[in-house]
């Protein structure tokens, strides 16, 4: 049970809840747009949802990279290719989930582990 705490369990509900309502947002567009177009495959569909609930990590390790590369630094850009590259970024994480989302839920694990944030 330590295990799940320290993984699943490692960010905070608020983090989770908005990468998770963005993740439900892209599934509901893809199983639509699957759906209409007349492909029922359910295999498909498990892996969207899947997605869902892995893209909160994904985008967690994602954050951590361009945080550590970038700093806390500030750069201003054009909001349009702000938001188109920032939509980009979020399609990338969603997309390859099943992939990045167990390196944030490794590090997450260690993490916890190291400082003892979650007791048993």
């Amino acid at each position: 049970m330590s295990f799940i705490k320290k993984t699943f369990g490692g960010l905070s509900a608020s983090y989770y809840l908005r990468h998770l309502f963005f993740g439900a947002i892209f599934t509901a567009l893809f199983i639509a747009l699957m759906y209409s177009g007349g492909d029922k495959r359910i295999f498909s569909y498990i892996i969207f949802i899947a997605n869902t609930f892995l893209y909160p990590y994904s985008r967690f390790v994602y954050e951590s990279i361009v945080d550590f590369i970038f700093g806390n630094n500030v750069f201003f850009v054009n909001a349009l290719f702000l938001l188109v590259a920032k939509f980009i970024t979020m399609l990338l994480c969603y997309g390859f989930a099943f992939i990045i989302a167990p390196l944030g839920l490794l590090y997450l694990y260690f993490y916890h582990t190291k400082n003892k944030t979650f007791d048993e």
